[in-house]
Formats: structure tokens, sequence, C-alpha cells
């Protein structure tokens, strides 16, 4: 079954009222939800992880910088919080993460971004065959699984879902601009393990005029 990650995100950036949004939404079948490392404070991004997780909730932190040092703030931030899933980080850095998760005995599951990461909010470039090849050298590596910015590629997206599908054993979390369910429905026949949708809930892309709550509703109801 294909997965939902609802992000409290919007131009890859964590909203500012994170926490009252959670509270809005969290009364339904949603099972994964998380943020970005940036747009809280420490104690801020501390208690939403608390609220996420006694809710019984999968929490993802995903991580968007080209500084890295600030990859590395929010590295430790996902350790910090106590995050299920580390996801995105950028590929240059994938080696040197694992790394320190492992000295860090972090037990949370890393899903790096692959392919060429430009701007913020980041756009995905290279080939089809220098992202797939990126996923495959990270398998090999030994991540849990990738994040593809999948709409956020410029080029045949349907080609590069159909290689990534073929080429990697290992999950796929596909992130960014998926703001109707045509594109969803092309990621459940693909089997996709999961996705996150932030900005387009906020928007109301799925369900115009109504909540946040009523939008992810809409949402998980595909599934």
């Amino acid at each position: 079954m294909t997965e939902f990650v609802f992000m409290l995100t919007h131009h890859d950036v964590t909203i500012s009222n994170a926490l009252e949004v959670f509270e809005e939404v969290k009364k339904t079948e949603l099972k994964f939800v998380g943020c970005k490392d940036i747009g809280l404070t420490a104690e801020r991004l501390k208690e939403l992880f608390a609220r996420m997780k006694s809710a019984g909730m999968t929490t993802f932190l995903e991580v968007v910088s080209n500084d890295e040092e600030k990859h590395f703030v929010g590295v430790e931030k996902a350790i910090h919080v106590g995050a299920d899933y580390l996801i995105g980080g950028m590929p240059q850095f994938v080696s040197e993460t694992l790394k320190y998760l492992k000295a860090k005995k972090a037990r949370l599951r890393f899903f790096p971004y692959v392919g060429k990461i430009v701007g913020h909010p980041c756009i995905l470039e290279g080939s089809v065959d220098e992202i797939v090849d990126n996923g495959i050298e990270f398998e090999k590596m030994g991540v849990h699984g990738i994040n593809l910015l999948l709409y956020r590629y410029a080029g045949d997206t349907s080609f590069l879902l159909e290689r990534i599908v073929e080429g990697l054993k290992i999950p796929t979390i596909v992130a960014g601009s998926i703001d109707n369910f045509e594109k969803i429905n092309q990621l459940k026949r693909k089997n996709i393990w999961a996705f996150t949708i932030g900005g387009a809930i906020l928007e109301g892309k799925f369900t115009p005029k109504k909540s946040a709550k009523e939008q992810i509703i809409a949402v998980l109801e595909r599934l």
C-alpha cells in the first residue's frame, strides 16, 4: 500500500502554526506526519514531535540545506526530537551522514535526496541515468530508502519513475509538488512506498474551499 505523509510545510519551510494545524488534522486516519528542519524554534519543534508521537504518529523530519553545517544541524535535530525518519539531505552529504548516524547510534531511517538538487524550494536536475545511478549507489552504501523530487524534475517524470522502480530495491518516498489526484494515482500504480504533501493541502488543491482536515481525508480516501 502506498502511504501518505502530511508535511506541515509550505515552500520547503515548516509553517509557523504547525502545532495548531496538527491539532486540527490529527483526528483523521492519518498515520504519517512530518515537517522541515527549518521554520520553528528548537523548543517548538520538540513540542510538535512530542504531540505527534503522543497521537501515535510515525514522524518524519526533512532536511533541505545545501550548506554542510546547516545540514548536520538538521540531522542532529532529527535525532534530538526522536524522529522515526530522516528524509532529504543533499546527495553530497550521504556518506558522512551515514557515518554520523552510526556514531550517534541513531535508530531513525535515512531517505536522502537523489540527483542534482538546486534552489529553494528544491528542484531536481540531471539525466535519468544519473539520478537512478545515484540511487543505486546510495542503496549499496546502506541507506534505508531514497527521497525523489519526481514532480520537480524538468525531464520526463514518467520515465524517471519507471526507471527508479525498476532499478532500486529499497523504498522510495516521492516528495514535492504533488497537487492532484492524477499524480497520486500514478504513484499508487507503481507501488511507491510513500509520498509527501504539504503546501497543496494548505492551499486547498484537492478539495477547493475545504479545511486542511477535509483535504487530508480526501487524499486518504484515494489510497
